[in-house]
């Protein structure tokens, strides 16, 4: 978590809400990818750093199934997807669209710092991870470095102007 909130640092200092996102490999120690927030760097709605997390992750496990492709095996597929045995840490609990991808990735777990009782997708509002109906439930587990988490959030929100921005016309 402390990985995650570091990434998070970097969000804030770009103007972004300070939320970060490692991806953990199956041995539980290994970092595939780290991201943060990059909305308003990027301009793009889908830039949260859970998205960015998992993109990066299936993009360094093909990269090194393809390294592995010509030594023999390396245990997945060139343009393997699934993130089957990893895990997700982020500093906020996600929303609904995180918590859509990160069942779609098949991580086996995600662990989360805050609780976003306005659009979290991990307990607090909804409950979209662990949704019996989907085909994949990763396990959560929640308030993991919980104050250090929102401290980080709550002082953003002081600390700028993050309103709704002004309408042209």
């Amino acid at each position: 978590m402390r990985q995650a909130l570091a990434e998070a640092g970097l969000a804030a200092a770009g103007g972004d809400v300070p939320v970060g996102a490692v991806v953990l490999a199956p041995d539980g120690t290994t970092v595939l990818a780290r991201a943060h927030n990059e909305r308003e760097l990027t301009g793009d709605p889908t830039a949260h750093a859970e998205v960015l997390a998992l993109r990066r992750a299936a993009q360094e496990l093909s990269t090194a199934a393809r390294s592995a492709s010509g030594k023999g095996g390396g245990g997945r597929r060139v343009g393997e997807w699934r993130l089957t045995g990893c895990t997700l840490v982020v500093t906020l609990e996600p929303c609904t669209m995180c918590a859509g991808a990160l069942v779609q990735s098949r991580v086996d777990r995600v662990v989360y710092g805050a609780r976003d009782e306005k659009a979290g997708a991990a307990g607090s509002l909804w409950d979209v991870i662990r949704d019996r109906r989907l085909n994949h439930r990763p396990e959560v587990i929640s308030g993991v470095l919980t104050e250090e988490c929102a401290t980080q959030l709550t002082r953003f929100f002081r600390e700028t102007d993050f309103g709704p921005r002004p309408t042209m016309g």
